[in-house]
């Protein structure tokens, strides 16, 4: 199927959801869902010829109109994945596996959706999907992001909304609700990683593009449901009177609207609960819960997150009543879910103290459409206290940031590199160049990438004496570098280095030149900024409303009187490998940097196999590591995306000669050196079946989602990574593989480098072997699950023709001898 026939599948797919379709449509809808479902089971061995993408649709609006979602929605869609392939509609399984994603994330089944997220990304590769700015590109990005947060793989599914973003600047119109879809989906994440101000920033987007689209802003659903989701995040910054606001126009517009009984009305209910929980107003914050709890049991049923965490803020919330004194009926909850608790009272100018309840996500868009932004799913966010100076404590820690001759007296950075380097970008570099490049600014890609343990995520205090300290990279066009290159770096490199960390681990840097620089570049109105988080917070002060101005600047003047002087001084010695044309921050032109790390400018063309086996995953691990804090014009991430994108011919050639070593190294010639007594050969057959392994498991999770595996130094740290992940698959491998390491001294030399021994080495031995052997039996149980085999065969080396079975290039280098 042409592009432009599954772009037509996708239009018809955001067009319609179950919130819009008439009876009439549902009744026929349902009608044909049940038809499909009996055709399957009486006949399951026929495969259909089509696939109805459209049929399928209306079949599952039909289900949901029905709220018969709980019992029959997982069946119609497991069997619609059936059909779909075995019709052959590539285009038709994607729409089926974007629902799916969707529903098992509502359903709190996240440990399946693993699968569904890799088969989507897989199958859009292979689709050719993954290069272009399609909107089914966008769509499937959205999903698989979302179906990630959702299962709080926080760093992958910030990088697939990144991702997204970057092909929606080029498939969307501005006004798109896909794109606020995107924006309250980005702001999800920034509250669940504690970034407030950044996803309110997002949501502030999202309910902008709502209302711009909308014919009648006051009754349309969307518009509901960002002001829910700009009330809860307004409620974790502590802006209670603007939190009671959006919250209660949501109700507002519900009622205005009529549309009470959508199932989206519960995230507003619980939406408003917990605002008047947090006002302490007792009695509206439980009769809220209570009648968002009916909603959800009606159109969700029980067995689902979303109910049981309103059901536990319930249970709080009616605790704080009793302790208050307060007793709240229950009439009308039952029998009628649609009356709302009252939302007009006055809000107490007294801030809220003790425990809260945990805040309910809301939609925008309905459950079944294609771009998934968030079915009212449970999201327990713990609401901080609100004490007078509760969210900004006065102790601080001092870092040292001493020379490098005084390096065995300096204390490590409390903050982590990728930290430390977005609140240099976000509060030195930014601002410079919107003072002295502004016609460059939206042109100008800013992150950490490439070489250093900063990079992967990894660093410690034992990693922070050399190439540590502030900094980050810029990208820039061959035009642009040609430009304003040589400029930019020298500016970059008269960037102020002072910065302090709290006990909070804000990061402040001093908004004031060195004292070698050309010039320096305008602050915004204070000494120093903060940046109160994890990653990338915008200055405290760009809320849009003036209280919400006035409350970060004070907080703002609060941090600062907070900050300990810091020292004006390098952090760590530059070593020879980080400078020079290694160096690892800075000015670069794009292809330049690229081409440093792997060789290539861009990614080796999708039909280039042998140059992609020419290339180490340690390369491309570099190539691809880190985050990209801006990039404007997409380029930059266009060009790492591609380093991403291993084509799958290539990566099946890979699964198969890993096969063949762990066969070679670890079922054949491990056992024969160990009983020849050859120590030396044993250990070795070991280190090779070691890293075969692990390279596999990197291979099978598929690079495009999880990344590749990085040099030997971090293996490990990125395997145990990848193995608590709930999307891992073969989790289990990663401690195996330790087990073996941790043994072979035992098994090769009997526990001499060690103190093992005294058992002998036998013990070691048999434990290795059966490792081993389990390995094997757990790697062809997930090469069945993939359809890459149909062989039981345990010895890897002959499940090799059966996995390259699937590489569909003629290409003699992709192929065993």
């Amino acid at each position: 199927m042409d592009e432009e026939a599954l772009l037509k599948q996708f239009a018809a797919q955001f067009a319609h959801g179950p919130d819009d379709a008439d009876d009439t449509d549902a009744a026929a809808a349902a009608q044909g869902a049940d038809s499909t479902a009996n055709q399957a089971t009486d006949d399951a061995d026929q495969s259909p010829a089509t696939f109805d993408t459209q049929q399928f649709l209306n079949g599952l609006d039909a289900i949901f109109d029905r709220h018969a979602a709980a019992t029959e929605a997982g069946p119609y869609l497991e069997q619609a994945m059936v059909d779909a392939e075995n019709a052959g509609d590539e285009a038709g399984l994607l729409t089926v596996l974007n629902e799916t994603m969707g529903f098992y994330r509502s359903q709190g089944r996240h440990k399946e959706n693993q699968w569904i997220v890799q088969r989507a990304l897989e199958l859009a590769a292979r689709m050719g999907l993954t290069t272009g700015t399609s909107e089914a590109w966008a769509t499937t990005l959205i999903n698989c992001a979302t179906a990630m947060r959702a299962a709080q793989q926080y760093d992958q599914a910030e990088d697939l909304y990144h991702q997204a973003q970057s092909v929606c600047r080029h498939s969307l119109a501005p006004t798109d609700r896909r794109l606020a879809a995107l924006h309250n989906n980005l702001s999800m994440l920034y509250s669940e990683t504690n970034r407030p101000d950044k996803a309110e920033l997002e949501l502030r987007e999202a309910l902008r593009i709502i209302e711009a689209s909308s014919v009648n802003p006051d009754a349309d659903i969307d518009v509901a449901s960002s002001h829910t989701n700009l009330a809860l995040t307004l409620l974790t910054e502590h802006k209670l009177e603007g939190a009671h606001w959006h919250a209660a126009k949501a109700l507002e517009i519900y009622r205005t609207g009529h549309l009470e009984h959508s199932a989206h009305y519960a995230s507003a209910l619980a939406g408003f609960a917990q605002v008047c929980f947090a006002e302490r107003r007792h009695a509206d914050a439980v009769t809220g819960y209570r009648h968002a709890l009916a909603v959800i049991e009606e159109c969700y049923g029980k067995d689902t997150d979303y109910w049981r965490i309103t059901a536990d803020n319930l249970r709080q919330a009616e605790e704080e009543a009793a302790k208050a004194g307060v007793t709240v009926d229950n009439a009308g909850v039952a029998g009628d879910a649609g009356t709302p608790p009252q939302s007009g009272s006055r809000l107490s100018n007294s801030p809220a103290q003790g425990k809260t309840g945990a805040s309910v996500e809301a939609q925008v868009g309905s459950v079944s459409s294609a771009v998934d932004a968030d079915t009212p799913g449970a999201l327990a966010q713990a609401l901080p206290e609100t004490g007078a100076n509760a969210a900004f404590s006065p102790s601080t820690v001092s870092v040292s940031t001493g020379s490098a001759g005084a390096a065995e007296a300096v204390s490590a950075c409390p903050v982590s590199g990728l930290k430390l380097a977005r609140a240099f970008w976000t509060q030195m570099g930014k601002p410079m160049i919107a003072a002295k490049y502004p016609q460059y600014a939206g042109r100008i890609a800013a992150g950490l990438v490439g070489h250093g343990s900063e990079c992967y995520g990894f660093d410690d205090a034992y990693s922070q004496d050399h190439d540590f300290g502030p900094r980050f990279c810029l990208w820039l066009t061959d035009e642009d570098y040609a430009a304003i290159g040589e400029q930019l770096e020298a500016d970059y490199e008269a960037l102020p280095r002072k910065f302090s960390v709290d006990a909070q681990g804000r990061v402040t840097f001093e908004a004031h030149a060195r004292s070698d620089a050309s010039g320096a570049f305008p602050s915004a109105g204070a000494d120093s900024t903060v940046i109160p988080d994890a990653a990338n917070a915008p200055t405290p002060g760009t809320a849009t409303d003036d209280a919400a101005t006035a409350e970060s600047g004070a907080a703002s003047s609060d941090v600062a009187e907070a900050m300990t002087t810091p020292i004006d001084a390098p952090l760590f010695p530059v070593t020879p490998r980080a400078q020079g044309a290694n160096r690892r921050d800075g000015v670069f032109r794009i292809g330049d940097f690229f081409e440093s790390i792997t060789g290539y400018r861009t990614a080796p063309a999708q039909t280039a196999p042998h140059e992609w086996l020419m290339l180490q995953e340690s390369t491309l691990a570099a190539a691809t590591n880190g985050e990209v804090f801006a990039d404007p014009t997409g380029l930059f991430s266009k060009t790492r995306q591609g380093f991403k994108n291993m084509p799958d011919d290539v990566r099946l050639a890979l699964i198969s000669k890993r096969l063949g070593m762990i066969a070679q190294a670890g079922q054949y010639n491990l056992p024969r050196s160990l009983k020849r007594g050859d120590g030396a050969a044993a250990w070795l057959s070991i280190h090779e079946f070691v890293q075969a392994t692990a390279s596999l498991v990197f291979l099978v999770n598929v690079p495009m989602v999880v990344g590749y595996m990085p040099y030997y130094k971090w293996q490990f740290a990125a395997l145990r990574k990848l193995s608590g992940s709930m999307f891992a698959l073969l989790p289990n491998v990663g401690e195996q593989l330790e087990t073996v390491m941790r043994l072979s001294s035992t098994a090769c030399y009997g526990g001499a480098g060690f103190g093992e021994g005294g058992k002998g080495a036998a013990p070691a031995i048999e434990k290795i072997n059966d490792i081993v052997e389990q390995i094997a039996v757990d790697i062809v149980r997930e090469l069945k699950r993939e359809h890459l085999t149909t062989s039981g065969e345990t010895f890897l080396e002959w499940q090799r023709p059966y996995v390259e079975d699937h590489i569909v290039s003629d290409d003699p280098v992709l192929k065993s001898l």
